[in-house]
């Protein structure tokens, strides 16, 4: 089956976002703006563009799981299907929702396939910033058509590090520099760490929908992630804690100080 192109899916996020996701920005009513649980919100805007993605996808490729991160909020059972599938999409609709109800252009929509537990391709369209990533496996990450590679550091020991944990913000690992809080939108933290912005970033969650799209374009791009607790990270994870550095020698360093770290924070 040939499916959609790289660039068809990337196109299809794009006209999404257009149509009902950008439509929208910083003119939300307050009936469109929902609370899933106290703090986490969900806005007509990303129930509405996950529909349209998947069932775009599902169109294309009949016999796929989806996981969207709204379809999974109201049916939990739909991870189980999705840990048991050989092919598999993640959908995260608007990645930074409490940016984008605030009115912030760090939000993003966020795609990534699966084959078994390899994520193969992987996009991410930031729609108020008009830059897109995208990823395949053994082909490089590219910004907007140009490819994007890091550099290793020289000393790892200034690697700046940035976190959404809140425990950690302003906290040193080590000896190395204060955390700063990162974009607390994957979407937008996946792709300043690739602009050299920073050097490594610790989550303390690691949902399928939220990293699979951005630890495929780091890996991409010369750099390294992992558990906190050093085991691999796949889409099948559910270990307390994310690592992504720029490169294998800052994830090296950081993990264990990241473990150690969230243990503390626990």
């Amino acid at each position: 089956m040939a499916g959609l192109s790289t660039d068809a899916i990337l196109t299809l996020l794009q006209e999404v976002a257009a149509d009902l996701i950008t439509s929208r920005f910083r003119s939300l009513t307050e009936h469109q703006v929902m609370e899933k649980n106290p703090g986490d919100l969900v806005t007509v805007a990303d129930r509405e563009a996950e529909v349209a993605i998947t069932a775009a996808l599902t169109a294309a490729y009949p016999d796929v799981v989806v996981l969207g991160e709204e379809a999974h909020s109201a049916d939990p059972s739909l991870l189980e299907r999705y840990l048991a599938a050989d092919h598999t999409f993640t959908v995260d609709p608007v990645d930074g929702t409490k940016n984008f109800v605030e009115g912030s252009p760090d939000h993003a929509v966020m795609v990534a396939e699966s084959r078994a537990d390899e994520t193969v391709r992987a996009w991410i369209w930031q729609p108020e910033h008009e830059v897109a990533w995208v990823a395949e496996r053994g082909a490089g990450v590219w910004r907007n058509g140009t490819r994007v590679v890091r550099t290793p550091l020289r000393d790892v020991s200034a690697a700046l590090g940035a976190t959404s944990t809140w425990a950690l913000r302003g906290k040193q690992l080590g000896h190395l520099p204060t955390m700063r809080l990162s974009w607390v939108c994957c979407g937008v933290d996946y792709p300043h760490l690739l602009d050299g912005d920073c050097d490594y970033i610790i989550y303390t969650r690691s949902n399928a929908w939220d990293h699979l799209p951005g630890t495929l374009m780091v890996a991409e791009a010369g750099g390294a992630f992992g558990q906190a607790d050093g085991s691999p990270y796949t889409r099948r994870s559910d270990v307390r804690g994310l690592v992504v550095a720029a490169d294998p020698q800052t994830y090296a360093m950081v993990q264990p100080l990241a473990q150690e770290a969230l243990t503390r924070s626990r």
